[in-house]
Order: C-alpha cells, then sequence, then structure tokens
C-alpha cells in the first residue's frame, strides 16, 4: 500500500482526547507547573484528521506550532478500568501531530484549545498502529520531530508525568471509552511557542515527526488565502 492513501489508524472515533502539559519540561516552557493531578484535557475534532503524507494549509494571521505526540488508540470497550489493567484496552500505538495555531488557541475571554488545534490537517496521524506486545517497553518510546532537517523536539515517553496506562485508567473514571477512541497522550519539550523568540511554521517548510517502532509523519506546510 503507497503511503498517500493512508489514513489515520482509527479515521472515525467516537471520542477524541488530548492531554496538555503532560511533560514536565514542556509544562515550564508554557509557564505551567506540571500537575500534580491529570493534566488538561481537551479535544481535536475528527474533521482535522489525515494521515502520514500531507499538505498543511497555514490559516492567514495564524501562529501554527508543531507538538509531536504518542497516540493510543483503544481496543476494547471500558469504565473504571484499573491501571494495571488498561494495556488490555489499548489496540495500539501510533504517531501524531497535535499542530495548533495559537492565535485562535489563545484568543479570550478563555482559550479555544479545541478549535484552534482542528484546523483541516492537523492532526495527522499514523503511519501504522501498532500492537503494544510488538514493543521492548511500549511505555519507552523516542519521540521526535525536526523541520527541514532542523532538530525541534526529542524526548521519551517514560518521561509521560501521566503514561498511558495511568491516563486510560483517569479518563475512564469519567468516561466509557470505546474501540477506536484516539487518546493524543501529550507532548515533550520544544514547541515553537515556548522558544525565544517564538519560533511558527512557514509555506515551504516540511515537519518530519517520528516515534521509535511506529514510524515517520512528513507534513508540507502552504500559505492560506487571505483573510477574508
Amino acid at each position: 500500500m503507497q503511503r498517500a492513501t493512508l489514513e489515520a489508524p482509527s479515521p472515525a472515533p467516537r471520542q477524541v482526547f488530548a492531554v496538555g502539559l503532560n511533560y514536565s519540561a514542556h509544562a515550564t516552557e508554557s509557564g505551567f507547573e506540571a500537575p500534580s493531578q491529570l493534566p488538561p484535557v481537551f479535544t481535536k475534532y475528527v474533521s482535522s484528521f489525515s494521515g502520514p503524507d500531507t499538505e498543511v494549509t497555514i490559516p492567514a494571521g495564524g501562529n501554527v506550532d508543531w507538538e509531536i505526540e504518542l497516540v493510543a488508540i483503544i481496543g476494547r470497550e471500558g469504565f473504571q478500568i484499573a491501571e494495571q489493567d488498561a494495556w488490555d484496552h489499548v489496540a495500539g500505538l501510533t504517531v501524531g501531530q497535535d499542530i495548533s495555531e495559537r492565535v485562535t488557541q489563545l484568543r479570550g475571554p478563555a482559550p479555544q484549545f479545541g478549535l484552534g488545534k482542528s484546523f483541516p490537517g492537523f492532526s495527522p496521524q499514523g503511519p501504522w498502529l501498532v500492537t503494544p506486545d510488538e514493543f521492548a517497553d511500549p511505555s519507552d518510546l523516542e519521540l521526535g520531530c525536526s523541520i527541514d532537517g532542523e532538530e525541534m523536539q526529542k524526548g521519551r515517553t517514560r518521561e509521560l508525568i501521566f503514561p498511558v496506562g495511568k491516563l486510560i485508567a483517569a479518563l475512564s473514571q469519567t468516561v466509557t471509552l470505546y474501540p477506536g477512541d484516539v487518546i493524543f497522550t501529550g507532548t515533550p519539550a520544544g514547541v515553537g511557542g515556548g522558544r525565544t523568540p517564538k519560533r511558527f511554521l512557514q509555506p515551504g517548510e516540511t515537519l518530519d515527526s517520528w516515534i521509535e517502532g511506529i514510524g515517520e509523519l512528513h507534513q508540507r506546510f502552504v500559505a492560506g488565502p487571505a483573510a477574508k
């Protein structure tokens, strides 16, 4: 199968969960203390889903940022799942980018996380869904991303404050998780909005993202039409 034909591994989930501030260094660069309770949870709308190799339009006047993330796909329904049983509910892991337009996201009077992170093409995932048993340790994977070959983020999923099992257990205390549900687990430090000076994606640039044992995403960015 050609990669260009691939869609997100779970293209039509009932629920999409995205987790913020789940790496201590990223919380610090974002101006927050690392969460001791469940980190902030928001959604990315399914209309933003795409496959691994895409062209993404930068909204007019937008500041488009990158966030490499491990994505977990639920394989079995569950409510109030015990942490020690959580991996039994995982169908597999994939690579995700939580692409974020910071102007929309942070526009007052209250942040609009779901809207700022859900423009078309802002949730590329893939290229494959890898079952947990394929990894020596599915809780310790290297992940990172680069822009035109310049490394922007690099970390390991063992640094997650709430790792996959703990996240699934915590989310399921409130909601029922269904097969196909998608969980973006959080991003390590190195996003553009946390840099001095801030750095955002520009037309013509290519964002390459990867996770050890899963594969790579490739997004090329183009300018959008002028605002009306």
